[in-house]
């Protein structure tokens, strides 16, 4: 292939999330998708701690057995984005670039002045809080992807629901991609829409203006990789591979 595209999905998605994506994608690009531990037929092992490096850990190893011929183009949405970070951090060659959709970029907590919350921290509170409920996210999520707001690969059920948590736990509440995609040498593409509300706009708009190597992309759309979000995404990587 003249390229090759590695696929990582969210957190509660598995590789099928980008099988509307992967249509659109030219024939002679190498496509792999990849479940993340814990998701669709990945091992779930209950010793593991699910976060980002874990998940590196995995992915790094699995594309390595692989023996691919040629530098892939990791493409991670969400927590696959803090994922792909982690993976490109720890092995620097792997990669040839990172495309990061949606990434939740969180700085730490910080209270301006003990009154004030940054919308950092107030995300983070909104995490912590699903926490609390598990059994209603179980409930959310089947309507979620019925509305249109949820990508169809969405499943949360009581088979998952624990890896799911440690997930947002240790990769999403307790991270530091902000910090390490900043340490990044290889090119990095960010895109996020204007009215995702799992985003913080400022943290990449600042990546994007302190790193020669990182370009940001804004569009008019949400937090899942659909509709129109489907088709920017999959012009954006005929552009490049």
């Amino acid at each position: 292939p003249r390229a090759t595209l590695v696929l990582i999905h969210g957190i509660g998605n598995t590789l099928h999330s980008w099988d509307e994506l992967a249509k659109l994608l030219p024939k002679d690009v190498r496509v792999i998708g990849l479940d993340l531990l814990g998701f669709g037929k990945s091992p779930k092992p209950d010793w593991a701690k699910y976060n980002a490096k874990t998940q590196a850990r995995s992915v790094g190893m699995t594309l390595i057995k692989m023996g691919l011929l040629q530098r892939p183009v990791i493409v991670g949405h969400s927590l696959g984005g803090l994922v792909a970070v982690e993976t490109a951090r720890r092995y620097p060659l792997l990669a040839k670039r990172l495309v990061l959709c949606s990434p939740p970029f969180y700085s730490s907590d910080v209270v301006a002045e003990g009154i004030v919350k940054s919308r950092d921290s107030m995300l983070k509170d909104a995490y912590r809080m699903v926490k609390k409920y598990p059994s209603q996210l179980e409930k959310l999520s089947p309507m979620a992807v019925k509305l249109g707001l949820a990508n169809r690969a969405l499943t949360i059920n009581e088979g998952n629901i624990a890896f799911y948590m440690a997930a947002l736990e240790s990769s999403i509440i307790n991270q530091t991609a902000l910090q390490d995609v900043e340490k990044l040498s290889l090119p990095v593409t960010i895109i996020y829409g204007t009215l995702d509300p799992f985003v913080v706009g400022s943290n990449i708009v600042k990546i994007g203006k302190n790193r020669p190597n990182v370009t940001v992309k804004k569009y008019i759309f949400g937090h899942e990789i659909i509709g129109t979000y489907v088709q920017k995404l999959a012009r954006y990587l005929q552009d490049i591979s």
